[in-house]
């Protein structure tokens, strides 16, 4: 079995300005997204739908408390 990939989703235009990093991250066939928060997103099987909870991620924490998945 292979560690799991990391990936990093941009966040170029939110680097100076919040301190939210999001990364996607592989585990077998699924891909998922991850914030420097502690917020993490449901295990897809869509990378690109993976990339989608992240912007929606970085969208919204600048509008709203961040909230954690358990």
């Amino acid at each position: 079995m292979s560690p799991p990939q990391t990936g990093t989703t941009s966040t170029d235009a939110h680097a100076a300005s919040s301190p939210h990093s999001v990364t996607t991250i592989e585990r077998g066939s699924f891909c998922l997204a991850r914030c420097t928060c502690g917020w993490r997103g449901p295990a897809r099987r869509s990378r690109d739908r993976a990339r989608t909870d992240a912007e929606q991620h970085l969208s919204t924490s600048d509008e709203a408390p961040v909230s954690r998945n358990p």
